[in-house]
């Protein structure tokens, strides 16, 4: 068997005890957060204004990315590391568990708001989608560069305290959070397209597995015997 057939065996023989790994109580609990949000759209009916359906919309977002700011925490972390597949295939294996759980969420959400007042579905949905590359990225820029096997309560605080201060002190010339109808929607989901990509580039770069540092100083030379 090839080492690339093997690799792909045990990926597949991966698939049940990481599924049992994932952090499925820190998603849910964002994602409950998430359509809770959503369910005040339309609690308030027509009062509901599309500025108030696009933030919280926005908001459904960051709860949901923050639930998978966990993703990666692992407690037997140093031990996995051990296994064929390399790291960058692990990091996809539990995206691709939850991306199926995260594609029907945010389609409930989406429901969940009042069709005279949902932003453009295309739009948001990128927005909802940089948002969670960026906590999937800083989950693994965590787990690159530090020994923690927890990461994800930095990582969901450091997302919820960067949005925080990106709406107080973004620059307005790349202003990114528009109203639907304003003439900048487009301009700010084509900087919104830029942010994602540089999430997932940022996620692939740390995917890969840690070069081993060789110990400074000469390498000792064996005497000839003799």
């Amino acid at each position: 068997m090839s080492a690339g057939a093997a690799g792909t065996v045990v990926g597949l023989a991966l698939v049940r005890p990481v599924a049992r790994a994932l952090p499925w109580r820190a998603i849910a609990a964002a994602g409950c957060l998430g359509l809770m949000l959503a369910g005040v759209a339309r609690l308030m009916g027509d009062r509901t204004t599309e500025w108030q359906a696009v933030n919280v919309l926005r908001a459904c977002a960051l709860a949901f990315a923050m639930g998978l700011a966990f993703l990666l925490d692992d407690p037997a972390r140093h031990t996995t590391a051990a296994v064929p597949n390399r790291r960058a295939v692990r990091h996809l294996l539990r995206a691709a568990l939850v991306a199926p759980v995260a594609a029907l969420w945010w389609t409930a959400a989406l429901l969940l708001v009042p069709s005279d007042v949902r932003p453009p579905a295309a739009g948001i949905t990128l927005e909802a989608s940089a948002a969670c590359a960026l906590a999937l990225a800083g989950a693994a820029l965590a787990v690159r560069r530090g020994d923690s096997t927890r990461p994800g309560r930095s990582v969901a605080g450091a997302l919820l305290t960067s949005a925080v201060l990106a709406v107080l002190l973004w620059p307005d010339r790349w202003e990114l959070f528009v109203a639907p109808g304003q003439p900048a929607w487009a301009a700010a989901h084509d900087r919104w397209a830029v942010l994602l990509g540089a999430a997932l580039a940022v996620w692939a770069a740390c995917g890969a597995e840690p070069l081993r540092r060789r110990p400074r100083g000469r390498t000792p030379r064996l005497r000839r015997p003799g």
